[in-house]
Formats: C-alpha cells, sequence, structure tokens
C-alpha cells in the first residue's frame, strides 16, 4: 500500500521544517524497530521512551518522513513535520492511512469507571441478535468476526484503533462497540473520528497516581472528552458528577437511570433467584416501557443493562430482540454464573480489589444466601495493602472465606496468604486456606450448601497462573469441569 504524504496530512496542522511534501509513502510507524524505507514514522513520547532519540536511527532505515514535536538532527532528504501534539497527529495520520474506517462503521465509545467492561459485551449481545455485526475494542480483547485478540490497554493505541476498525469493515461489521478509558482519552487514541454515540457509566476516584491522572479533577475532564467527540452522549443521570463530565459537550444528550427525570429509567426493581441463579427485574420507562429480566445480579447490572437499551434504541432494535438478548447475555469472568448444582450458586468474577470486592459481596448479600462463601488470594509482587484490605472485606462480609493463590508471581503464596490473614484477623471471619487453587475450588463446591452463594474472586476472564515469570495455562471454568468429571469417576 502507497499513500500521498499530502492525503495523509489532511487533517493535521503542521509546520515543515525541512524537505517536501510531496512523497509516496510506504507505511506508517510509530515503533522504531518496524521502520522501513519510505515510511513515515511519528516521535511519539511515552511514559519509557521518547521516539524523538531514535530519530537518526530511522532516518538511517531509510524513513521518508518524521512527524515531531521538537526539532531533530536528520539528513537534508529526510521531511520533517513539526506538529503541537504527535500523539494527536498518529490519530489523524492512521485514520487517513486506512481510509476513515470509522465512517464504514456505525461508532460506540463507553467511558467510565465501572461497568465499561459488561457494558460493551451486552451492547455487543443485544445488536448481534437483532443481526447486526459488531466488533469489539476492550479490557479483555478485541472481536473481529471469529478472531479475538488479547489486549495490552484497555484502549489500544490510535493506529491500532484504526487498524481493527478497517479490519471489522472488511470483515463486514456494521458497528463496533469499544471500551475508552480515561488515559485512551489524554493519549489522543480515539483522535481523527467521530464517534456515533458515546456512553457515561459512572465516576470514581481511581486511576490517580503519578503515571496516571494528577487528581480527580484531571480524571474527570478526561473522561468528559468523549462528549466534545460524539454525536449523541448517553449519561448515567444518577451520577453525583454528570454536570462536571456534561461541561463543553457538543453532543446531543440523553440520560438513563432511577430518577424519574432520567430519559430511560427504571421502575419497580426487584431480585430474581432461580435453581442455581440469580437475576434482576424490572420495568422500564420513559422512551421505551417494557419489563426486563436479566440473568445478571444488583443494582449495577441495572446500570449496565439501560446502558445497553439506550444504545440499542438508537439502531432500532425491538423490544424482542432485548429482552431475549439481555435474559442471554453473559460476560466472560464478570459475575458470570457457572452451573454446578441445583442447590447453590457458583459464579466467578474479576474482583480483584478491596472496592470492586466489597461491592461485588455487598449486591450479594441483599440475597439473602444460607451462606455467602468467597474464595480468592492476591497477586504478588504487589502492594501488601491490597492484601489487608480484601482480607477485611472478606472477612467482615463472607460467611466463609477460602484463601487461595492468584498470580503469586515472585513470591511465595503462602507469604501472601499470611498477609490476607492478617486483614481476616481484624475482623469474625471464619476462613480456611488451601494454596492450590484447584483444590481450593473443589473444596468449596464439595462443601456448598442449599442456597449458598459461593464467589470465585479475582481471577475473572484470566485463563493463566503467572509464577516465576510464566505463565501457566490455568482457567477456572475449566477447573470446575475437571472437578465435576473427578467427581463423577469416583461417585
Amino acid at each position: 500500500m502507497m499513500k500521498k504524504l499530502t492525503d495523509l496530512l489532511e487533517h493535521v496542522e503542521y509546520k515543515c521544517l525541512q524537505g517536501t511534501t510531496d512523497k509516496e509513502i510506504t507505511g506508517v510507524v510509530y515503533d522504531s524497530r518496524k521502520a522501513e524505507p519510505g515510511c513515515l514514522f511519528l516521535c511519539i513520547k511515552g511514559a519509557v521512551s521518547d521516539g524523538h532519540s531514535y530519530a537518526a536511527s530511522v532516518a538511517e532505515k531509510g524513513a521518508a518522513v518524521l512527524v515531531v514535536q521538537d526539532p531533530v538532527d536528520v539528513p537534508k532528504e529526510v521531511t520533517v513535520l513539526q506538529v503541537k501534539d504527535s500523539r494527536y497527529a498518529m490519530a489523524c495520520i492512521a485514520a487517513a492511512w486506512f481510509d476513515y474506517p470509522a465512517k464504514k462503521l456505525k461508532t460506540i465509545g463507553i467511558t467510565g469507571t465501572k461497568g465499561k467492561t459488561t457494558t460493551t459485551y451486552l451492547v455487543k449481545s443485544i445488536l448481534e441478535n437483532a443481526g447486526h455485526k459488531t466488533g469489539l475494542i476492550g479490557t479483555i480483547e478485541t472481536i473481529i468476526g471469529d478472531i479475538r485478540i488479547p489486549s495490552a490497554n484497555t484502549t489500544p493505541e490510535s493506529y491500532l484503533v484504526q487498524e481493527y476498525f478497517a479490519k471489522m469493515a472488511e470483515a463486514g461489521c456494521d458497528s463496533v462497540v469499544m471500551e475508552v478509558s480515561s488515559q485512551g482519552l489524554m493519549l489522543h487514541r480515539t483522535a481523527g473520528f467521530v464517534f456515533d454515540i458515546g456512553i457515561f457509566t459512572n465516576i470514581e476516584p481511581d486511576h490517580i497516581g503519578p503515571n496516571e491522572h494528577k487528581d480527580f479533577a484531571d480524571y474527570l475532564h478526561c473522561k468528559s472528552l468523549l462528549f466534545k467527540q460524539c454525536k449523541v452522549g448517553i449519561f448515567n443521570g444518577d451520577d453525583p458528577h454528570v454536570e462536571e463530565v456534561l461541561e463543553g459537550h457538543t453532543c446531543e444528550v440523553e440520560t438513563f437511570g432511577f430518577s424519574q427525570n432520567a430519559d430511560l429509567r427504571a421502575e419497580n426493581t426487584r431480585l430474581v433467584t432461580g435453581k442455581g441463579t440469580l437475576g434482576i427485574a424490572y420495568d422500564l420507562k420513559g422512551l421505551l416501557d417494557f419489563p426486563v429480566e436479566i440473568d445478571l445480579p444488583g443494582k449495577f447490572s441495572v446500570y449496565n443493562s439501560l446502558t445497553a437499551i439506550a444504545v440499542c434504541r438508537h439502531f432500532g432494535v425491538s423490544k424482542e430482540d432485548i429482552q431475549k438478548a439481555l435474559k442471554a447475555a453473559k460476560v466472560k469472568g464478570r459475575i458470570e454464573m457457572v452451573k454446578v448444582s441445583e442447590d447453590f450458586t457458583l459464579m466467578i468474577d474479576y474482583a480483584h480489589n478491596a472496592m470492586s470486592l466489597e461491592s461485588l459481596l455487598v449486591t450479594l448479600k441483599e440475597y439473602k444466601p444460607n451462606r455467602l462463601v468467597c474464595l480468592f488470594g492476591c497477586g504478588g509482587n504487589r502492594s501488601k495493602l491490597r492484601r489487608y484490605e480484601m482480607g477485611e472485606v472478606s472477612g467482615k462480609l463472607a460467611d466463609l472465606t477460602i484463601i487461595t493463590s492468584d498470580n503469586p508471581r515472585d513470591e511465595e503464596p503462602q507469604e501472601i496468604i499470611n498477609d490476607i490473614k492478617v486483614g481476616i484477623g481484624k475482623t469474625e471471619g471464619q476462613y480456611v486456606e488451601i494454596i492450590d487453587r484447584k483444590e481450593a475450588i473443589a473444596y468449596a463446591i464439595h462443601h456448598g450448601q442449599p442456597g449458598d452463594i459461593v464467589v470465585l474472586a479475582g481471577k475473572g476472564h484470566e485463563d493463566y497462573q503467572e509464577i516465576k515469570g510464566k505463565k501457566y495455562p490455568m482457567d477456572e471454568r475449566v477447573l470446575i469441569q475437571e472437578i465435576l468429571e473427578e467427581d463423577k469417576k469416583n461417585s
């Protein structure tokens, strides 16, 4: 593929420091190791390294054009274009390189502290049930037709976003739903196109620290950027910060929530328990009017489903299709129920810090289980504070905690368990410790009592265990199947 440089610069403001813009480009590159003759190289200032320091070496490899923020010293025949922000320029250039694929798709971007992952899968599930072919980009993976690509970041670099969009359009997708992190917005990973629909789920103080956002106001501001870059904005009207997120928005606004003023609202919410399942039902009112039931527990599941419904309304999805899809929707590793018995409920969830574990356990207690059993471990080479906090949360809220291994990494599993016990020790909570995760899960299943809710927390969608720098295959769904089959053989 070759493109005229002037075509790639169509939406870029730049100053030509040397050379000519009358060139044909063979590729767009932002990793110096991939530089090749005739390519355009973007000097990106990253957290770890600065692309400007590779200017001379990519020129040597035959790069035809460098896009820079700061002047660089390279041979005269190399064109050097200076821009205000090379990340923003990369998004615009990548969109042009792939022939503006977002124009061929209906694009849906979801931002917020919690609920992004579940909501993206719910939206995909409903749209596909209604006959749309929908791509997905998120924390767990990118899905293009039958291809699944594991994710490194919640929101990939802008070049990858555009490449994925192009592949989706090529695979016959008519829409794409993606998670948009505040980091992604701050680093212009979703610049270069306008979303058809932007969604705000909620915001809580999170991701604040030296490598992320300097304070809550900065975090809020970054989330709000999505609503200067979408046609329709759909907002959780119950969130206390919604007005701040709306500041400076340029989109049409719709709201959802429990409040009477919400455009789409949930009324008459009730908990539903079946044989080995937990769910929630409510009456949808406002812009649409029909009953909804989902096999996912808790108030946050109401919010996630309202968001998905609000999106699907813009696609003209029928009431029947929405109801059917919501009833069947499952998200891997997010309150994912696995049927092992009709007597008690077992679920897998990614809750891997104190805040998410507390939110989950409080939700499950509302179902008044006979016992709430929580199985978890903590990652090695991570903060000890997380271990104390998770131990305390589980000790306080669960009737029984089963402490086991997560990803011990370079630490001894028993040392991590001892730290978790410090937290549990602050409570009256009962616990058992079983280092081997499969044995621990078998214990949970074999000791399940009628009416119990058993949570396997922390691993969620992950299908590996990391020990001493090596990843070993370990998927809890597979472990559960193995345990059930071994039980059959032995009975």
